[in-house]
Formats: C-alpha cells, structure tokens, sequence
C-alpha cells in the first residue's frame, strides 16, 4: 500500500506551488469546475460524481478527481487537482477513502466540504458474514487508516438516495436560487434508486446460494442489504496480496458452499480469482463495485448488470 507519508508531501508541496505562481484551477478538457454561472463542485470519484450530476443538473459544473481507469484507493493528487479543490464551490467526498483527498479537504476545503461519510453511519470493516478481516498486517493497516469503516456506502441505493438528499441540501446552501430544483431533482433520483432497490430485492429473494466469492471485500452494504453473505480474498484494500493461508481458506469455502462463480472487478488484475476457480472447478466474472465509471451507461445500469450477474452465479429463481 501506498505510504501516507508521501501523500501528505505531496500536497503540502501542490498547494505551496499554488500559492507561490498564483495559479487558479480552471475548465479545461478534463471537466473542470469552473465555469462562469455555474456551481463548481469537485467529485472524489466516480460514484459522488454521478450523484453531484444527477442532483445538480444543468446548474452545476462536476469535476472528479479520479480519473477514468483509475484505482481510487491510493489517488494521488497534483497541483491542478489541488488548485480544483481550492477554486471549487462544494467538494464531495468520503473521509477515510481517500487519504490524499482527506489532506487536502482539510488544507483547503473549509466549509466548502460535504463528506458523505458523515451522512449515514458507515459498517465496520469486518461487520457480518463472513465478511472477515484476514489479511493480516497488509489490511489491518488499511483498517487503521480508513477508522475500520468499510467505505463502499454507494452499493446500497437506499443509502445512496439517503446521501443524495442531504447534497441536495448543501448545493441549495450554495444556491440559494435553485434549492427547489436540487431538492427535486434528488427526489427524482431517490424514486430511481428505491426501484433499483425494488429489483435487487425480488431478483436476490430466492437464489440456490446465498454466498459470493470475491476479489476483495467492497460488497459488505450490498450483501447485508439483501441478505447475501461476502467471502473476500483480500480485504478493503484490492492491491492486498492474499497469503497462500488464505488462499487455501477461500477455496475450502468456495468448496463448501458449492460457489460456481469467483467473481473479480473492474480495476483490479483477475489473476487471484482465477487461481481460486481454478482450484475449485469454477468460472469467473467481473462484479464492479463501481469505484470507478462503467464502461457503458452510468451507476444505474452498471448496479442492474450486477444484479444479472448476481442471479446467474447464484442461480435465482
């Protein structure tokens, strides 16, 4: 894992560059959020960035600091991006996820920043199932720097919405004119996101199994909602290299359970998964925890995917 140490330099360093040529953030073909009549807000990662869109409309400018491909764990910021939350009217993020974001929020955020962490209570790291903590000194010094919270609120949509709701409130702070149009437009979201619930719900009620095996455990407020149970092969932190203890342990569980499906992610090589089928005679198949922007459609579509992928590997009725 990435040492804090050199995030904390590196954006002391950025800001004192800032400060020192005088430089702003401004729009460029990246997104910025600086545009003339627009609220700039500046997203963490993808899943603030969809909700910062879908709440704010037309009236507001979206910048996300992660970038398309990349793993949001260990972002590392540089000085424009540093210059982004500076300039930004609201920054959206999730403490705890992201410790170069964290620094520089509290550097230069203010009370221009809406932490969504705050918004509804987080899970602990290693809560429910078998939803476990067994990635020895690798993850526990994950735990320690993220509180021992599982960030990955946005794979609850009932939380989601929940999150959506209270943006609606800051952007409203920040615009006083179009309060009503951001209240509405999370209303809206919120109704979209309650029948996505609807449908994860009924298409999870009756499966074979009830277990998925995954690449690392960001499926914990998924498999709580609807009643799954999540085995990890690492923990919290994808790039965590499993020990061949593990290892063993996750195919005797795979076993047990009679899992046909390992499933692995977007942004993260599928190599461990794959030895685990391998070792038990089983398939895989990406399930996103959408740190990241899906390929096609948006946090909607990428969730119904999922759940397609979800009632296939669990054979659902």
């Amino acid at each position: 894992m990435t040492d804090r140490a050199p995030r904390r330099i590196l954006t002391a360093a950025a800001t004192a560059l800032l400060a020192a040529a005088g430089l702003t953030a401004c729009a460029d073909d990246t997104g910025g959020a600086s545009q003339p009549g627009k609220v700039g807000v500046v997203a963490a990662f993808y899943p603030l960035q969809f909700l910062a869109e879908r709440v704010g409309g037309d009236t507001v400018a979206v910048s996300n600091l992660t970038k398309p491909g990349a793993e949001p764990h260990d972002l590392e910021l540089n000085p424009r991006q540093v210059g982004e939350v500076v300039d930004a009217d609201l920054v959206v993020y999730l403490s705890g996820f992201q410790p170069a974001v964290d620094e520089a929020v509290e550097q230069n955020g203010g009370d221009r920043a809406f932490d969504v962490a705050a918004v509804t209570p987080l899970r602990d790291a290693a809560a429910g199932g078998h939803d476990h903590d067994h990635e020895g000194e690798a993850e526990g010094e994950h735990a320690e720097e993220s509180g021992g919270k599982d960030p990955h609120v946005w794979l609850d949509p009932t939380r989601l919405a929940t999150i959506g709701d209270k943006l609606a409130e800051r952007l409203g702070k920040a615009d006083p004119d179009h309060a009503a149009d951001y209240t509405a437009r999370a209303g809206a979201l919120r109704t979209e996101l309650t029948k996505l619930d609807t449908e994860y719900a009924d298409g999870l009620r009756t499966c074979r199994r009830r277990e998925i095996v995954t690449s690392h455990t960001a499926f914990g407020y998924l498999t709580e909602r609807y009643k799954l149970e999540q085995i990890g092969i690492s923990g919290l932190t994808p790039e965590a290299e499993p020990s061949p203890k593990r290892l063993a342990e996750v195919a005797e569980e795979a076993r047990e359970h009679q899992a046909g499906t390992i499933f692995f992610e977007t942004l993260v090589s599928p190599k461990v998964a794959e030895t685990i089928a391998r070792e038990v005679g089983a398939k895989t198949a990406v399930l996103d925890p959408l740190e990241g922007p899906p390929a096609d459609g948006d946090y909607l579509s990428a969730m119904r995917t999922n759940l397609q992928t979800l009632r296939t590997a669990l054979d659902c009725s």
